[in-house]
């Protein structure tokens, strides 16, 4: 018994100890060259790097290079200084939520991962500036955080070398307006999302906001603002609820504007939408619905995209996006688009995959203004097979009719084979007792049974069925039929009997009593 718990209390230990590598290995305290007396509780798990919560006033030094997300939020950081993150080569993710940021010194990213870094949240700081060289070396940049910050301006230029980035964040600050002429060239093709609700706007610069691509627009959202009550921001609005944007329809109740000369006069213009009763909509959204067109094309054919705009002159450019976000600049691309001086733009062959919005873009550097359009592709594929699914469908259906005709009349008219066997079998019975055997044989015989009656008389094809009980007993050669309680047994057939007189006659039926 002892050395039966030896052995047991061995094999915990080897296993005790393999776990506790396994987890020294995964997660740990990370040894930090540390410029704070809380950096060395930092946890390091896998490629992650927490240090959060530990009151941190500056970035810890000496992190490992490995670290692909940090984690440095709920400290009191006060500033990102050149060099911050130098080393970390492999940074794809980096949080800086709940601190006290107020600036991001230039080159606080230098000798970094840069082209990597895909993700930055710097939400909830009080920075009061989005300045020109905060991300300039963040080329790769999708997703950046900036809302419930104390922002109250935008520079430009702050996104312009941000060509990668897809959705940003500025909710909850203090702007009182926004560059949007920044964003209408093709360096952010990407760019779906932009969040500029519950801030200061008052006035928006419809004629930017309408000149950009429909798949911003869908993302732009600007309810719980300041907005003035005018119909062109009305109009705008309606259109996009038409056009079931989601950042309209799922905010219809927050979309507010206050009436000019009231100084609390605030209205939620999609539910009481009196005040914009004399605005005349339809000349309002009708230069809105000219910058979207429609164009349908049967899948094989070529199509003509043409970029509609009022910029003219010789310095006039053109270039297309396609929805797979390729830029299309002249004299076209791959010999599947050409593209011409005018702007137009040929897709040579179409297919179902070239469906899609099209947008493109004119530009007038003399006079530095830019109009865009859309065209909406639809590529209708040629359903050749719905002819012949019809044909055969008939086929199909007419080759059964004439099948289930064929077997109808082989079961009328065809009797069944008689074979050698058969006709032997079916010789005229020499016993004058017709035994359980024979009865149930001749059930399932196809032919009647050969019953003589009688010299000189003819043979009877009459089956007479009655339901009898199983037999029990014969009597003097006679079968005795059992019957209870009013209840039938299985159907017999009865041969006649020849000696003595029969009692039942081949066509007399059997009356039971």
């Amino acid at each position: 018994m002892s050395a039966h718990l030896t052995t047991s209390w061995r094999y915990f230990l080897v296993l005790f100890g393999c776990l506790q590598q396994v987890l020294s290995i995964q997660t740990g305290i990370c040894q930090l060259g540390h410029n704070s007396s809380h950096a060395d509780r930092c946890l390091c798990a896998a490629d992650i790097l927490s240090c959060t919560g530990l009151g941190l006033e500056q970035v810890p030094v000496d992190m490992p290079g490995f670290v692909v997300t940090l984690d440095l939020s709920h400290n009191r950081l006060l500033e990102l200084r050149q060099g911050s993150f130098e080393g970390l080569f492999r940074l794809q993710t980096l949080r800086l939520t709940h601190n006290q940021l107020t600036t991001v010194q230039p080159g606080t990213f230098d000798n970094s991962s840069g082209v990597l870094l895909r993700h930055l949240d710097l939400s909830s700081n009080k920075l009061r500036a989005l300045e020109l060289h905060y991300f300039q070396d963040l080329p790769g940049l999708e997703e950046l955080l900036l809302f419930n910050n104390q922002m109250v301006k935008v520079e430009s230029g702050a996104l312009a070398g941000l060509g990668s980035l897809r959705r940003v964040y500025l909710s909850h600050n203090r702007l009182t307006d926004f560059p949007f002429f920044s964003i209408q060239d093709h360096r952010h093709l990407q760019l779906a999302i932009l969040d500029l609700s519950s801030n200061h706007l008052r006035k928006l610069p419809l004629e930017y906001i309408s000149s950009l691509p429909s798949r911003l627009q869908q993302g732009l959202y600007l309810h719980s603002n300041l907005l003035v009550c005018d119909c062109a921001m009305y109009g705008m609005f309606r259109l996009w609820e038409e056009r079931g944007f989601a950042s309209v329809t799922d905010f219809r109740k927050e979309h507010i504007c206050r009436v000019y000369g009231m100084h609390q006069g605030t209205v939620r213009f999609f539910q009481h939408d009196g005040f914009f009763q004399r605005c005349n909509l339809t000349a309002i959204t009708a230069p809105l619905r000219e910058q979207q067109s429609s164009v349908a094309v049967s899948e094989g054919k070529a199509a003509l995209l043409h970029c509609s705009t009022t910029l003219t002159g010789k310095n006039v450019t053109f270039f297309w996006v396609t929805p797979s976000q390729e830029y299309v600049a002249p004299p076209g691309k791959n010999g599947s688009l050409k593209m011409f001086a005018n702007g137009s733009l040929e897709i040579m062959v179409t297919r179902a995959e070239d469906s899609g919005i099209y947008w493109c873009m004119a530009l007038d550097p003399e006079h530095q203004r830019n109009q865009t359009h859309e065209v909406n592709v639809t590529v209708v594929a040629q359903d050749s097979s719905e002819p012949h699914d019809s044909f055969k469908t008939g086929y199909t259906t007419l080759l059964g009719c004439v099948v289930s005709l064929i077997l109808v009349l082989m079961y009328l008219y065809m009797s069944p084979c008689r074979c050698s066997p058969c006709n032997k079998a079916a010789h005229p019975a020499t016993s004058n007792v017709a035994g359980p055997e024979s009865a149930q044989s001749s059930i399932l015989s196809p032919t009647p049974p050969a019953t003589t009656e009688g010299p000189g008389r003819k043979v009877s094809t009459n089956k007479h069925v009655v339901f009898l009980e199983p037999i029990k007993e014969q009597k003097n050669g006679r079968l005795r039929v059992g019957v209870g309680q009013g209840h039938v047994g299985p159907g017999l057939l009865l041969e006649p009997e020849q000696h003595p007189k029969p009692d039942v006659y081949p066509d007399t039926p059997l009356m039971l009593p």
